[in-house]
C-alpha cells in the first residue's frame, strides 16, 4: 500500500489511484509560491462527505462537516436526502411503497459549488465518500473537484457505507479541528480504513425480495421460520455472513461479532427506524466501549432500502493498539 504516494499537484491525467480498501486522488490547484515555501496561511482543512455517511446531525455540526445530499427517488418523485426527505419520512414511504426507492449521486455541479463556497474559508479540502462500487457519488465529486482551480482538494473512496464511512469522516474532522495538515489527515484516514467494520442484522427478508436479491419462496420461509440474515459491509462489498433464528439471537451475534474484533477505538449502534431497540443494544454492548462514547445513528437510504425497517447494526473501528481506547 503506497502510504507516501499522496500528491499535492494537479495530476496530468484525472485517473484516481486504486489501492487496498479504497482509492484516493489529489485534484487540487497547483501550489502557489507561498505554499511551496511553506508561507501559506494556516486556515483549517475543511471536510466534506455525502449524506450516506449517516453521521448524527448534532455531531456533524459540532465538527464542521459539510454534507452534500444525495437524491432519493420514489417513482417519479425526487427528494434531496436529509433536506426534502427526513429519515422518518423515508421509512414511512418505504413501508407503503410497492417498489423500492432508488438513489442517485449529487450532480457534479453541486460538488463544484460546495468546494467553491468552502474555498473562501480554506486552501485545502478533503472529500470522503461512499464506496464507489455502490454509487457514482465519488465520480461526481471527482468531476466537481476538477472544475475548481483555486483550492486544493483531495478525494477518498472509503470502501464503506453508513457509519463505516461516518467514522472516517469524523476522525478527519477532529484532526482538522486540531490543526492537522491535509497530508496528515489523509494518512490518518488511510490508517483507519482497514480497521473499520460494519455488521448488520436484518429483521425481514421482504425488502431483499423486493430488490430481487432473494426469491419470494425464500422470503416467505424466512418469515415463517423467523430467520434473520446478518451481513457485513467491507472492502466495497456487502457480504452475507450467516442466517440465524430469532431476533434475540441476531442481536447476540452482532455483539459477538463486535467482541471478536478486540479492543475498539470507536463504536456506533445503527438502526433503521428502531431507536428504542438501538438504545437497548447500546446498553448491552457497552461492556466493549463506554456507553457515553457510543454513537447511535439511524441508517439512511443506502442500507435502509434493502434492510428495511427495524434492522440493527454496529459500526466499529478496531483499536490500532490495545490501549488506544483507554481514555488517554
Amino acid at each position: 500500500m503506497p502510504g507516501n504516494a499522496f500528491s499535492f499537484a494537479r495530476p496530468e491525467q484525472p485517473s484516481p489511484l486504486t489501492w487496498g480498501w479504497g482509492r484516493w486522488a489529489s485534484v487540487g490547484c497547483w501550489k502557489s509560491d507561498a505554499q511551496r515555501t511553506g508561507g501559506g496561511n494556516n486556515r483549517l482543512v475543511k471536510i466534506v462527505t455525502d449524506s450516506t455517511a449517516d453521521i448524527p446531525e448534532k455531531l456533524a455540526a459540532e465538527l464542521g462537516i459539510t454534507i452534500v445530499p444525495c437524491n432519493v427517488h420514489f417513482g417519479l418523485e425526487t427528494y434531496r436526502d436529509g433536506i426534502e426527505l427526513s429519515k422518518a419520512e423515508f421509512y414511512t414511504r418505504l413501508k407503503t411503497s410497492s417498489t423500492l426507492p432508488t438513489t442517485s449521486a449529487p450532480a457534479a455541479g453541486l460538488f463544484e459549488a460546495t468546494y467553491r463556497e468552502l474555498a473562501s474559508e480554506t486552501d485545502q479540502i478533503l472529500s470522503i465518500h461512499l464506496a464507489s462500487a455502490f454509487s457514482a457519488i465519488y465520480n461526481s465529486a471527482y468531476l466537481g473537484a476538477e472544475a475548481v482551480s483555486d483550492v486544493e482538494i483531495a478525494l477518498i473512496d472509503s470502501g464503506q457505507a453508513s457509519m463505516g464511512l461516518g467514522w472516517l469522516v469524523i476522525a478527519a474532522a477532529r484532526a482538522a479541528q486540531a490543526g492537522r495538515s491535509l497530508a496528515q489527515i489523509v494518512a490518518l484516514v488511510e490508517d483507519m480504513m482497514p480497521r473499520v467494520r460494519l455488521f448488520a442484522a436484518l429483521d425481514t427478508l421482504e425488502y431483499l425480495r423486493k430488490g430481487g436479491r432473494v426469491g419470494k419462496t425464500v422470503a416467505v420461509l424466512g418469515t415463517l421460520l423467523d430467520i434473520k440474515p446478518l451481513i457485513e459491509v467491507r472492502d466495497s462489498a456487502v457480504l452475507p455472513l450467516e442466517r440465524v433464528r430469532t431476533r434475540r439471537r441476531s442481536i447476540q451475534r452482532l455483539i459477538e461479532l463486535a467482541a471478536e474484533l478486540g479492543p475498539l477505538e470507536e463504536l456506533a449502534v445503527l438502526h433503521s427506524n428502531a431507536p428504542q431497540k438501538a438504545r437497548r443494544l447500546a446498553e448491552e454492548i457497552s461492556f466493549l466501549h463506554p456507553l457515553e462514547r457510543i454513537q447511535i445513528a439511524e441508517v439512511g437510504v443506502i442500507i435502509g432500502t434493502h434492510a428495511g425497517p427495524n434492522a440493527l447494526g454496529v459500526a466499529c473501528v478496531v483499536a490500532c493498539c490495545p490501549y488506544r481506547n483507554s481514555g488517554d
